[in-house]
């Protein structure tokens, strides 16, 4: 497994990283024993990146990777968590009592003194251009609750402004064969800043898994099933803003480019990690054969797989049948 530098904090996380809101919630229940064994296999496996927030499972998520990270070699793994989202999305409650609030919290559910990551997520664009956000996050800095710090976004613009903040560590954004705008400006941006990308949402929420078909349905408590149209979050969260059916139109033709040996989560995940300016991508994983599939993309990084012909076909689809209602949106 690669590893890569994550920012300018002399850490190094891996090419492939774990996503754990699905040991939150929002994607159906995972159970206690499953949850550490998908943490295990990802660790097994390479991994050395964790990303989580504390409204995954209002602290679930923070509280179960504690206890692994305390009863597990886990030596390297960096936790990188998120703030922001237990909350009404209003600037003004982006103080710095509320940060101090949050931190604390998040420290308490990971059983650390100092936060390895802590990411804004994705707040208001307000708070991501205001000076007073980052003069509180370089406080906890100082005062010893986190380590660095970084920004969750939802819109290519949002990441630029982010990446102009010069104690910014990393931005995580949405990035996979249906959402290819990152590439325009954002990449390029923030490998010149020396800032690290996270890609989320890499198979955008399951369906370039290549598993689902138009009779696919999902249980009343995923996001897949409540917030298709953006009715609890930003749409773009789910199935990163495409049409059901149209998404699944485009993972058929991606597919059929494929050699037989090569899945098409494996080489989404090749192809985000390979793409100039990607530090890590951080796919989720409900299960171990989920998680080790997942990490073992990271073969494909090195050959065995034409990324570069893969890519062409990305593009092409992405333009025909995804850019003119994508493109404008995020």
């Amino acid at each position: 497994m690669q590893q890569r530098p994550l920012g300018r904090t002399g850490r190094n996380v891996s090419a492939i990283g774990l996503g754990t809101w699905q040991l939150g919630a929002d994607w159906g229940q995972v159970s206690e024993t499953e949850a550490e064994a998908v943490l295990a296999a990802s660790v097994a496996s390479g991994v050395t990146l964790f990303d989580t927030a504390d409204v995954y499972g209002d602290g679930r998520s923070e509280t179960l990777i504690g206890r692994f990270m305390s009863s597990h070699d886990a030596y390297g793994v960096t936790v990188a968590t998120k703030m922001g989202r237990r909350m009404a999305q209003e600037p003004g409650n982006y103080t710095p009592e509320n940060f101090r609030a949050w931190t604390a919290r998040s420290r308490e559910n990971l059983g650390v003194d100092t936060l390895d990551l802590v990411q804004l997520h994705c707040p208001p664009t307000a708070v991501i251009e205001d000076d007073a956000t980052y003069e509180a996050l370089d406080a906890l800095v100082a005062d010893g609750a986190i380590n660095a710090y970084g920004v969750s976004v939802e819109t290519t613009a949002q990441a630029l402004a982010a990446i102009r903040r010069p104690n910014v560590t990393n931005v995580q954004i949405i990035f996979n064969p249906f959402r290819l705008k990152p590439m325009d400006e954002v990449l390029p941006a923030a490998e010149a800043a020396k800032v690290a990308i996270f890609a989320r949402v890499p198979l955008a929420s399951g369906l370039l898994s290549g598993k689902y078909s138009p009779s696919t349905t999902f249980a009343d408590n995923d996001h897949r099933t409540y917030n298709r149209q953006g009715e609890a979050f930003d749409k773009g969260e789910t199935f990163s803003g495409v049409d059901f059916d149209e998404g699944l139109a485009a993972v058929r033709e991606l597919t059929e480019a494929l050699p037989p040996n090569v899945s098409l989560p494996q080489a989404t995940l090749a192809w985000i990690a390979t793409r100039p300016g990607v530090t890590s991508v951080i796919p989720g994983a409900r299960n171990v054969d989920q998680a080790t599939s997942n990490a073992d993309a990271a073969a494909l990084i090195d050959g065995g797989f034409d990324v570069e012909a893969f890519d062409a076909v990305v593009r092409d689809v992405y333009d025909r049948r995804l850019r003119e209602v994508i493109h404008p949106q995020w």
